[in-house]
């Protein structure tokens, strides 16, 4: 398995024009969280078309479907296309698709914390607290106490008008 290829995912996903954002820890990534991840995590809003542009997107990507390999069945296509709360895929990489993160009951109610960085669609630290927080998860929780630190030095860190 390769590394997570974030480049290549958002590469896909922008050329299907995939609504999504990147949240969890390869979010806090591209924000400049200094820390490591094996998989990406991606939350798509559920709307029917955005789903089926994520599954063709992902068989670009090699990512295989509805087939059974080594005796273990891979992800089902009706999966994505229902908007399965969580799916885990492994393939070219690592990839969690989370259509129902904790925290937050509909993409559009996490569209505020939306944000681009460097042309990447992620949550902001915020949001990503907010989940992690929420899941109540003992990897999550041991996150907190650095995310919130991280989060208060992005705050410090922006300019406080448009004149510095």
């Amino acid at each position: 398995m390769q590394r997570p290829d974030v480049f290549s995912l958002h590469a896909a996903l922008a050329n299907h024009k995939v609504e999504y954002m990147m949240i969890g820890k390869g979010a806090a990534i591209v924000q400049g969280y200094s820390s490591t991840t094996q998989d990406i995590d991606i939350y798509p809003a559920k709307r029917t078309g955005n789903c089926e542009r994520l599954l063709s997107a992902l068989k670009e990507l090699g990512f295989v479907f509805d087939i059974e390999s080594d005796g273990l069945c891979q992800a089902p296509s009706a999966d994505i296309l229902a908007a399965k709360d969580f799916i885990q895929l492994k393939g070219p990489f690592e990839l969690d698709i989370v259509f129902a993160p904790d925290g937050f009951e509909s993409y559009e109610e996490a569209l505020p914390m939306k944000r681009l960085v460097d042309g990447f669609p992620v949550m902001s630290i915020e949001g990503i607290i907010r989940t992690k927080a929420a899941a109540g998860r003992k990897k999550d929780l041991n996150d907190l106490d650095d995310l919130r630190l991280f989060a208060a030095w992005l705050k410090n860190k922006e300019p406080k008008n448009a004149q510095e």
